[in-house]
């Protein structure tokens, strides 16, 4: 099975993809961007995407949800990982001879308690949390430390110099699971399912938005998570997007059809089973 993530080995999209597909045989397409994740799908027939789509610390990619509608792709899962960070260095490196930390910005972010502590290095930020370990085990720079996923230690010959230093030890990322819309219901069986992602304009009236929570909540849906993006372009008009959770299929589809004509534009994004 391929599937595409925006990284390299030994991140956390590729954490998370080992997790959700755990008795799958997989082949990992790594995309320098979420861009490029949504390019490879499209050039690889069958081509599986995973994809962060929020953070409980740093909060949700809004980027990635203009992605996600502009691809036409389908949401068939989602996958909940929680997060902790590692620092490592070489294998002939110590705390006596760290200099410099390399990481993604985020993953400097939830450490920045922990490198207060460690005032005396220097830190730089990278492109990938992975991707600094990679770095630093091809380049050999000795002096540098990488802070990510200690899975990504053994595989870059690395050596880990203290676990789980983020500060937050709450936090978790949420990946969505991604397929080409034709190739969806491969993966999922639509009546079992008991969450959807969808994705409407409404029009700048008063009371518009309510009207479509009073009806989600007459039938019995759970609102979730609901992010609004403006239209660009359209001043003072949003895109909504909204997570649901519900028991019965058939009702949440009648709700989708009452709300619908009070809408613009609306899309199912994807109907799944939520982690």
């Amino acid at each position: 099975m391929k599937i595409a993530i925006q990284g390299i080995k030994g991140s956390f999209h590729d954490i998370a993809t080992h997790q959700y597909f755990k008795d799958q045989d997989i082949e990992l397409i790594c995309c320098e961007t979420f861009e490029s994740l949504f390019t490879a799908m499209k050039e690889n027939d069958g081509c599986i995407g995973l994809m962060a789509i929020e953070n409980t610390i740093a909060g949700s990619l809004l980027h990635n949800y203009e992605l996600l509608r502009e691809s036409g792709t389908t949401i068939i899962g989602e996958h909940k990982l929680h997060i902790e960070h590692s620092i490592m260095c070489l294998p002939e490196d110590d705390w006596n001879t760290i200099q410099e930390v390399n990481s993604h910005p985020v993953a400097l972010m939830q450490c920045r308690n922990y490198l207060k502590a460690h005032s005396n290095l220097k830190i730089v930020e990278a492109e990938d949390t992975a991707g600094a370990a990679e770095m630093i085990s091809r380049e050999h720079l000795i002096g540098h430390a990488a802070i990510c996923h200690a899975g990504a230690a053994p595989m870059y010959g690395m050596k880990v110099l203290e676990n789980q230093i983020e500060d937050n030890k709450h936090n978790f990322t949420r990946f969505l699971v991604l397929a080409d819309s034709w190739n969806a219901d491969k993966y999922r069986n639509l009546p079992q399912t008991n969450k959807s992602s969808i994705v409407f304009a409404l029009p700048h009236e008063e009371g518009s938005l309510s009207q479509i929570l009073a009806i989600l909540s007459f039938y019995k849906i759970n609102l979730t998570k609901i992010q609004s993006l403006p239209i660009i372009g359209r001043e003072w008009e949003y895109l909504f997007y909204v997570d649901v959770q519900y028991n019965d299929y058939i009702r949440y589809r009648q709700s989708i059809e009452a709300v619908r004509p009070l809408t613009k534009e609306l899309r199912i994004l994807g109907e799944y089973i939520g982690a």
